[in-house]
């Protein structure tokens, strides 16, 4: 275990520093100059001068990224070129509502997409699992804005049962979970989806084994079959894409958070492209990399609970 989860943080060192050179290189060669906008667009030359060389833009590049990436390791990410705040302090402040909403998210998807995976398999080729597995493709086909905006009209507007965006309470209080509920149902739906097609496939694959034959042939109740052989060894695809979809919704916070007015570390990450602030950006990026890199991690150790067989020694 100990050899895992060092292999693992050497490898997330080694994909961090793959990442922010990809953003930087991205940020930096991408067309449009932050001096030019904190300066406007009326600002006279020499001023926007100032101000490159001030933030150091006038250096080569391999320079600014050495000094950029030197800051990283002391725990320095930077300051924001726009509000001149410490970029890990603004981040630390946004990163809570993109954390609870990125929680409430995939548990609504495995909860959803667990039992709409089970129920269609367990009744296969009938009204349920074509049901379920409609479902699933809409799901998977709606654009969040859309659906956020449509569940907006109805819960909020019309029938006034929930807030219509924020998040500024606790996620304990009655108020927290109802400005929860529908960015949780918005962002959870499309891996929802993805989840109860790998369930369904999973456990059909599972269902058709001699041991479970051999189980029903000894009398086992079917309610042990389905939970003990069959759904506890097919959890093993659907862990991986639950986790897989966990980082995905991490990074994918951006359009709910604009939806349902959540400041969060997607929306802040959205400002920041469109005023070219890099620090912010980069800052960001890094945190959602490797956050993803450390749910894989957790994920890696729960095969071993699953499935005992399985050792990474």
């Amino acid at each position: 275990m100990g050899g895992l989860i060092l292999k693992r943080f050497l490898q997330m060192l080694i994909l961090l520093v793959g990442v922010s050179m990809i953003v930087f290189l991205s940020m930096h060669l991408a067309p449009g100059d932050p001096a030019l906008i904190i300066a406007g667009p009326e600002a006279a030359k020499e001023s926007v001068e100032q101000i490159r060389e001030n933030l150091g833009l006038n250096d080569p590049l391999h320079l600014q990224y050495w000094n950029y990436i030197s800051g990283v390791v002391q725990g320095d990410f930077g300051y924001s070129y726009q509000t001149s705040q410490d970029v890990g302090a603004a981040l630390l402040i946004r990163f809570p509502n993109t954390l609870k909403l990125a929680i409430a998210s995939v548990i609504v998807a495995t909860l959803l997409g667990v039992t709409m995976g089970i129920l269609s398999a367990l009744r296969q080729n009938t009204w349920a699992d074509y049901t379920s597995t409609t479902i699933a493709l809409a799901g998977v086909s709606i654009p969040n804005f859309w659906l956020g905006a449509v569940l907006i009209l109805i819960f909020s507007v019309t029938l006034q049962w929930l807030p219509v965006g924020g998040m500024n309470n606790p996620w304990y209080t009655t108020q927290g979970l109802k400005e929860l509920v529908l960015p949780a149902i918005t962002l959870g739906t499309a891996s929802a989806a993805m989840i109860a097609r790998m369930t369904r496939s999973a456990m059909l694959e599972v269902i058709s084994s001699d041991y479970i034959r051999t189980a029903r042939a000894k009398g086992t109740k079917e309610r042990s079959i389905i939970m003990l052989h069959c759904f506890r060894n097919a959890m093993i695809p659907v862990v991986t894409l639950i986790g897989l979809n966990f980082g995905f919704l991490l990074g994918g916070t951006v359009i709910v958070e604009q939806v349902f007015a959540i400041n969060g570390v997607g929306r802040l990450m959205i400002n920041a492209i469109a005023q070219r602030d890099f620090p912010m950006v980069q800052g960001g990026v890094l945190l959602i990399a490797a956050l993803f890199v450390f749910v894989n991690l957790i994920i890696d150790i729960l095969y071993i609970f699953i499935d005992p067989r399985i050792s990474y020694d």
